[in-house]
């Protein structure tokens, strides 16, 4: 197996142009599992812990770039103001130990429906950055997941940044786990309310093939927001619409049973997150706006 270290961003490039099996490497934290297993055993390992502009993210006006070797530990410390849903998602990652080493970018590469990471980019309508010797082009996130384990890199390219536009609202992550640490998830769910432009954003992980968006949930909860002046008046939620906002979630879904729970354990768990989620989410609104008065 050969071992490439490319140092800049145009050579980690270029070698992937010219090695397309190249498997890149950032934190290793799913790689060296997979390799260790022989569950993969690529014709190279692309490292790019050696190209610095991927350790970096900035403020372009109001959307966060960050760079796809930015790991969980800095989003928790650096960004966790700025993108809470990202940050709370990052806090359940692993060890401490993990959660320096794994990026965001790597989470994406991987596309386990079971990522952390994966929820809360979806909530906040993220779009992935990639990159290739041929140029730059941009995917929401939601179309960036294929399959199980598969997106929608090109074989010569690399992911170099998520362009993340921070919701106006509140932002929430669920996580239900077998253990309180170091879990895969058994599903999750993030949220997030977008006031601006009176939309509200889902996302469901490790209860289908890919992470995705409760898309009809979405579009009810919304609506109903709007239709009894809430998102103006900012009063309580009526009495069901956070419980039909789950059920609603939970028909979105389409797990499966394995080693981690059921199906039928992962929908009623999944109904229940999206009902708390919105919940908590919606009470930090009003609060947000009694601290404003």
């Amino acid at each position: 197996m050969d071992f490439l270290v490319p140092t800049t961003w145009a050579d980690a490039l270029a070698a992937k142009a010219e090695r397309p099996d190249a498997l890149p490497i950032a934190g290793g934290t799913d790689v060296m599992v997979e390799i260790n297993f022989d569950h993969r055993r690529p014709g190279a390992l692309l490292d790019l812990t050696r190209v610095p502009e991927l350790r970096e993210w900035s403020l372009d006006g109001p959307v966060v770039r960050l760079g796809a070797g930015v790991t969980y530990a800095r989003v928790i410390d650096e960004l966790g103001a700025t993108l809470p849903g990202l940050a709370m998602a990052s806090r359940t990652v692993g060890s401490p130990q993990i959660r320096n080493r794994g990026t965001v970018g790597g989470n994406l590469g991987a596309a386990s429906p079971a990522g952390d990471s994966h929820p809360a980019l979806l909530a906040a309508d993220a779009v992935v950055e990639l990159a290739s010797v041929r140029g730059v082009r941009q995917v929401p996130v939601a179309d960036f997941y294929t399959g199980v384990k598969r997106n929608a890199l090109a074989p010569d390219e690399l992911i170099s940044a998520v362009l993340i536009t921070p919701p106006t609202g509140p932002q929430q992550f669920c996580k239900i786990g077998t253990r309180n640490a170091m879990v895969i998830a058994v599903t999750a769910f993030g949220f997030a309310l977008h006031p601006d432009r009176r939309a509200v954003g889902t996302g469901i992980g490790s209860a289908a093939p890919t992470p995705r968006r409760a898309l009809a949930a979405e579009e009810f909860l919304a609506g109903e927001l709007a239709a009894a002046g809430l998102w103006d008046s900012r009063a309580a939620l009526p009495d069901g619409l956070a419980t039909e906002f789950g059920r609603r979630v939970r028909d979105a879904a389409a797990p499966i049973d394995d080693v981690r729970g059921s199906a039928a354990y992962r929908l009623h768990a999944l109904s229940v997150m999206a009902r708390r989620a919105a919940t908590w989410a919606w009470d930090d609104y009003r609060t947000e706006n009694r601290k404003a008065a």
